[in-house]
């Protein structure tokens, strides 16, 4: 159990925000099932394929416009790890506080779409979503929840393009819209800032946790082994996330009665 005084203090902080961000990686949908494993959203097994080459190179950019039915068999890998995975408590937690703080944001590395599912409702996917589709020839766009019967790959059913999932691949700039969002909020700044289940390797993730901390806003790390950013943070909890966040929740709810 995390330790309650911290828990208290972190539950002072939450209770007396205005606003908050959280930052979540592979680490909090690992509750769920999910292998913290390397590749596009934080899931695959092995750093080679069967092919002999690197996952990096196989979920790449360039290898999708050469070779797509060699990215879609590791993405379809990918989805079919997710398929039947709900959401942990440590999202449902999430989705709570979000409702308890006037303004809030979650930023998530996660292309397994369990925020959403969840509930969470202002919602920031850096590296898109496995369950998005669309056509880079027509702009078709769909929402899918099983890739199995797939051929691989994909045609668009407008242009008979290609499919790709909406995911940022290996070599990929992210995405517009969701990077101009982020800007937008971290210009507006936060009043607590949390980085969850996360080795913070990108400076996207990394960058708003360090700049919290500069700047003196409190900032909180959930997260069981130690990362980039966790000596910059005003308090750590080495510990599971969904345990973390339902205490965290329940002394921000109990005191509040």
């Amino acid at each position: 159990m995390p330790n309650p005084a911290s828990i208290a203090a972190v539950a002072d902080l939450v209770r007396t925000a205005s606003s908050a961000l959280f930052i979540t990686g592979a680490g909090i949908s690992a509750e769920s099932g999910l292998p913290t494993y390397r590749g596009v959203g934080g899931l695959y097994e092995d750093a080679h394929t069967d092919e002999g080459i690197p996952i990096e190179t196989a979920l790449s950019g360039p290898m999708f416009e050469a070779r797509p039915d060699v990215t879609w068999r590791h993405l379809t890998n990918l989805e079919s790890a997710i398929r039947d995975v709900a959401p942990n408590k440590a999202h449902r937690a999430l989705v709570e506080l979000e409702r308890l703080i006037p303004r809030s944001l979650v930023l998530t590395q996660n292309v397994d779409g369990l925020h959403l599912a969840a509930g969470t409702r202002n919602l920031v996917e850096i590296h898109g979503n496995v369950h998005r589709l669309r056509c880079p020839l027509c702009g078709h766009k769909e929402t899918v929840f099983s890739y199995a019967a797939f051929t691989r790959p994909p045609h668009c059913p407008r242009c008979s393009g290609t499919l790709r999932p909406d995911v940022v691949l290996f070599g990929e700039m992210l995405p517009e819209g969701p990077l101009q969002t982020l800007q937008r909020e971290l210009a507006r700044g936060f009043d607590v800032v949390f980085i969850v289940g996360t080795t913070a390797g990108f400076p996207y993730i990394s960058g708003p946790v360090i700049k919290a901390s500069r700047q003196g806003v409190p900032t909180i790390e959930i997260n069981p082994t130690e990362t980039d950013v966790s000596h910059f943070v005003t308090h750590r909890f080495a510990k599971p996330a969904g345990l973390t966040l339902e205490a965290i929740l329940a002394a921000v709810v109990g005191k509040s009665r």
